[in-house]
């Protein structure tokens, strides 16, 4: 069974503004500890579906890049994506925001979609052993952090 992680938090904004602060992934960096910058591909103006972008992700002294795809996008509400690092596939990172009394509710979830060998490529190319531990920190801080920007 594949890995997955889900972290919620409670946000004091309206679900659209959070969700183009999500959906602007060139900003996930300003929320999310490993992500250094994300760029559209291919004139992509936004969150589409089937539109792509490439990350870099940098965890201590180790740097990779990444393409993503986005899977779905329903402003206010979800936007997810699929993650391939050279034509390999890696994760579907998703968030759902739902209307709240005081904002909204904001999940995030990561799906390990890598192979038997491309988990144990993980360490040597991210630094990182256990990842799902290791993402499961670094989605509470970019849920704290986006909350914290957010609720600015």
């Amino acid at each position: 069974m594949a890995d997955h992680v889900s972290v919620t938090t409670e946000i004091a904004a309206p679900p659209e503004k959070v969700w183009s602060m999500v959906a602007d992934l060139t900003r996930m960096h300003e929320w999310s500890p490993e992500n250094e910058r994300a760029s559209w591909l291919k004139g992509a103006p936004g969150a589409a579906p089937g539109a792509t972008f490439k990350g870099t992700n940098k965890s201590g002294k180790k740097e990779w890049a990444t393409k993503g795809t986005v899977v779905e996008a329903v402003p206010g509400r979800a936007l997810s994506f699929r993650v391939t690092a050279m034509g390999v596939k890696v994760a579907l990172w998703s968030y759902r925001i739902e209307p709240s009394a005081d904002g909204c509710t904001v999940t995030e979830s990561w799906d390990d979609e890598r192979s038997g060998l491309a988990k144990a490529l993980g360490k040597p190319i991210s630094g990182v052993a256990d990842r799902v531990n290791h993402n499961r920190a670094g989605m509470e801080e970019t849920l704290r952090n986006l909350k914290a920007a957010a609720e600015a």
